[in-house]
């Protein structure tokens, strides 16, 4: 489920929103307003549903959610809607960079924290 079931379900939620933004707004700015939503309900997903694992594990998550949303993008977005001034631009490059990167990085505050906590439980002792 960490791996392609929410790599999956964060790309759809990119994909239905830009369907809705595109009602309102040019193509062209889609991207930067999905960023930051994204980028915020994909934190979410890594510290409240991404079960803590070994740094390794994180960037698998990472991998393979950059493997869905270039997949996905391509055969849902670039071969389905053929965008005339086309699709890869920095927002999109940006995009991809976040997918593997948040993961990895996520994985490696969750490890430093869990290495840094006191062995006490928490509660300092004088």
């Amino acid at each position: 489920m960490d791996t392609l079931g929410w790599g999956f379900i964060l790309w759809l939620i990119g994909y239905a929103l830009g369907i809705i933004l595109f009602i309102f707004m040019p193509a062209a700015y889609i991207g930067w307003v999905l960023t930051p939503i994204g980028t915020m309900v994909t934190l979410w997903v890594l510290f409240k549903k991404v079960a803590p694992g070994p740094i390794s594990r994180y960037v698998y998550i990472g991998v393979a959610w950059l493997a869905v949303a270039v997949v996905c993008d391509y055969f849902f977005l670039v071969l389905l809607f053929k965008p005339e001034d086309g699709y890869y631009k920095l927002d999109v490059y940006l995009y991809y960079a976040l997918a593997l990167l948040l993961p990895i990085l996520v994985g490696y505050w969750k490890n430093r924290v869990s290495t840094d906590a006191p062995a006490t439980g928490g509660i300092m002792s004088p």
